[in-house]
């Protein structure tokens, strides 16, 4: 069965880094996008980044854009989020997904405090 597991999160202070990752299995990685998301506490859930199969295309939410970084390595299922110059406001839970697949991980939670 399709699993998404999210790891790389925790407490950072602002201005400092983090890399997130998201191991995939049940279905043939390299054939789908991936999408990182996030929710922060008493909001909805918003876009982070989107990169297509063959890393052909990549977007970012301009909240994060010149700031987070994502990737993948379709050799080990994985897709990356490097996460700089984080913001108080970053604090979420980020989620990976894979475009048509209606599967969500439990995610990981980044807090950026001081």
């Amino acid at each position: 069965q399709v699993q998404l597991v999210e790891s790389g999160g925790g407490l950072v202070q602002p201005g400092g880094s983090l890399r997130l990752s998201c191991l995939a299995s049940g279905f043939t990685f390299s054939d789908y996008s991936m999408i990182w998301y996030r929710q922060a506490p008493g909001k909805g859930r918003e876009l982070v980044a989107f990169i297509s199969s063959s890393i052909g295309s990549i977007r970012y939410a301009d909240f994060v854009k010149g700031r987070f970084t994502i990737s993948r390595d379709n050799a080990k299922n994985t897709v990356y989020l490097q996460m700089n110059s984080l913001k108080p406001e970053d604090t979420a839970v980020y989620y990976c997904k894979a475009l048509r697949i209606d599967y969500w991980g439990k995610g990981t939670l980044v807090t950026v405090s001081s």
